[in-house]
């Protein structure tokens, strides 16, 4: 935990908390959220304090999506130019999904699941060589908001069955709605395999 002095007799409250997960790379960054009667504010991002905690801070895009209930995306990655995004919720709650496919881990093709919501303050730090998604827990919409640190390649990106039976994700969604591209990814068996697919997400 850290505090930093701003101006003259102020002492900052801690902001937030920091845990590298055993999926090596992979940080939970979970941000002081003060609330009270009237609702809550949070820093999301502080750049004196991501520096300090060694949590990347050159980010060039921030991208905000909407998904129904029920709605499961992914699972997706960005090979060129290798892309690693910090993800958090700003409305709703999702179930998220990490899978490492980085094929020198020694972790590879395990995954890692947490909830993120929009009270819990809870982000993700999601590097280059894991495959990334979620499903929208609850009767209402999910917003995420997430930052980038290489721009968005449509012809460098691909992605891994969300149901593969090998990975085996137990996805908390009865029925759940997965847009025809996502249904059409291939297995992590087949990842590598196919044209233009890379070896290694991180190239």
């Amino acid at each position: 935990m850290m505090s930093t002095s701003v101006g003259t007799g102020f002492r900052r409250l801690d902001l937030m908390h920091i845990t590298p997960l055993d999926l090596h790379g992979l940080l939970l960054v979970e941000l002081d959220v003060h609330g009270d009667e009237r609702g809550f504010f949070v820093e999301r991002f502080n750049l004196d304090e991501f520096k300090a905690a060694g949590l990347p801070t050159d980010f060039v895009q921030d991208n905000h999506s909407r998904s129904r209930p029920g709605v499961v995306r992914g699972l997706h990655y960005q090979h060129t130019p290798a892309q690693g995004k910090l993800v958090g919720v700003t409305r709703g709650r999702i179930f998220d999904v990490v899978l490492d496919i980085r094929p020198d881990s020694t972790t590879f093709g395990q995954t890692f699941t947490t909830e993120l919501s929009d009270m819990n303050g809870r982000l993700l730090w999601v590097p280059p060589g894991f495959a990334h998604g979620f499903a929208v827990l609850d009767d209402s919409p999910a917003d995420l908001l997430y930052k980038v640190d290489a721009p968005y390649n449509p012809d460098g990106e691909g992605g891994i069955s969300w149901n593969d039976p090998d990975v085996g994700i137990e996805w908390p969604v009865s029925d759940p709605i997965v847009s025809a591209r996502d249904r059409d990814l291939p297995t992590l068996a087949e990842f590598g395999l196919g044209p233009g697919d890379p070896q290694d997400p991180r190239d």
